[in-house]
């Protein structure tokens, strides 16, 4: 009886060793599941953090780049106005050029216009200064004839009386030798 009290007594006491055992397990169990989790979620954060970071980063680039087509897109934008500038002082320029080659052009056809014309008149002046002169002499020559004719005329005249007196003192004479 003893014994079999003593085989009871040893059966417990494996019984609760084991049990003790299997409770460990659980405990140990239970621990690297509760370890495991936090790695998982330790692991998730980590990769949210990441993919975070990414994204930031992405962003950022996606930025920049747009920062940068936009300051290509300024400069095409004023380097496009400036040419255009360029191109209407240049525009301007030419036509400023040819305004003053036509006026130019205009003043000198004037100047040679004025030339002509007083040319024209001192050749007319000329003319009739030679008409004048011609005009003069030639009443001059007409003056001297008149003036010779009537001084021939005169002389005729006289010549005539002179005639005239004398046939008459003839006459006269003859007469008084006649009476005598």
């Amino acid at each position: 009886e003893e014994k079999e009290e003593e085989k009871e007594e040893k059966e417990e006491k494996e019984e609760e060793k084991k049990e003790e055992k299997e409770k460990k397990e659980e405990k140990k169990k239970k621990e690297k599941k509760k370890k495991e989790k936090k790695k998982k979620e330790k692991k998730k954060k980590e990769k949210k953090k990441k993919e975070k970071k990414k994204k930031k980063k992405k962003e950022k680039k996606k930025k920049k780049k747009k920062k940068k087509e936009k300051k290509k897109k300024e400069k095409k934008k004023k380097e496009k106005k400036k040419k255009e500038k360029k191109k209407k002082e240049k525009k301007k320029k030419e036509k400023k050029k040819k305004e003053e080659k036509k006026e130019k052009k205009k003043k000198e056809k004037k100047k040679k216009e004025k030339k002509k014309k007083k040319e024209k008149k001192k050749k007319e002046k000329k003319k009739k200064e030679k008409k004048k002169k011609k005009e003069k002499k030639k009443k001059e020559k007409k003056k001297k004839k008149e003036k010779k004719k009537k001084k021939e005329k005169k002389k005729k005249e006289k010549k005539k009386k002179e005639k005239k007196k004398k046939k008459k003192k003839e006459k006269k004479k003859k007469k008084k030798k006649k009476k005598k």
